[in-house]
């Protein structure tokens, strides 16, 4: 189990998606009230933390955990603001095994949490395999294959891909998608997420009818 402790709704539902799609048990927490309940009754493998939060902080809540016997050895990974180093270096002396900052894909957050896992020896390598209809992604290959196929795809390819397969049936809309596999700082515009569509369309071939036009909204993968 992994708790992602959120306090972004929109940003706490992807990485439980995510995480979910990806072979994880994964629950999410809006604010430290909520975690330490949980957190009561369950001791997860793996901690996902931001650092701003609603009462009390990331760093404080860090610091309890380091100091509980109970706790003190479950792997936390913190989530900063982009370019703040004073906030990864106190996170790290005070314990945490790893970092991301914000805005982060949802790709390198699911191989960061494998990596620290590893190297916790919380959770052994397996495969990771993602199926819908005829779509099959493998993450610890990288790979992708449509109807048999192997198909190459750039990375932004890929992630975005995963954000469909992960979410099947789920409208994004344009700038959801920038957002989430671009990052939130990306200077480009909308017709970037067209032009990878109608590619990726292309390259998946009889599988790219998967990816539906949803009119006044954006784009979805359905069967």
């Amino acid at each position: 189990m992994i708790f992602c402790v959120e306090d972004d709704a929109g940003i706490r539902d992807l990485m439980i998606y995510t995480l979910n799609a990806s072979g994880f048990r994964a629950v999410g927490f809006e604010n430290a009230k909520e975690f330490y309940t949980a957190l009561a009754d369950t001791v997860p493998e793996l901690i996902m933390l931001d650092i701003m939060l609603p009462s009390e902080d990331g760093i404080s809540i860090l610091k309890r955990l380091k100091a509980d016997a109970r706790t003190a050895d479950i792997p936390v990974i913190m989530a900063t603001a982009k370019g703040n180093e004073y906030d990864k270096v106190i996170g790290l002396d005070l314990g945490a095994d790893d970092y991301l900052a914000k805005p982060f894909g949802m790709m390198e957050m699911a191989s960061r949490v494998r990596a620290v896992l590893r190297r916790s020896g919380r959770a052994a390598e397996k495969p990771q395999l993602i199926r819908v209809g005829s779509l099959e992604m493998d993450l610890n290959e990288h790979s992708v294959t449509a109807d048999g196929i192997r198909v190459q795809l750039t990375l932004k390819e890929f992630e975005l891909l995963h954000t469909f397969m992960t979410n099947p049936g789920r409208a994004f809309t344009r700038e959801r998608l920038l957002s989430s596999v671009w990052s939130e700082d990306f200077l480009g515009e909308t017709r970037t997420v067209d032009v990878h569509v109608g590619t990726l369309r292309q390259k998946l071939g009889g599988c790219g009818k998967y990816i539906r036009t949803v009119r006044g909204v954006g784009y979805k993968l359905e069967v």
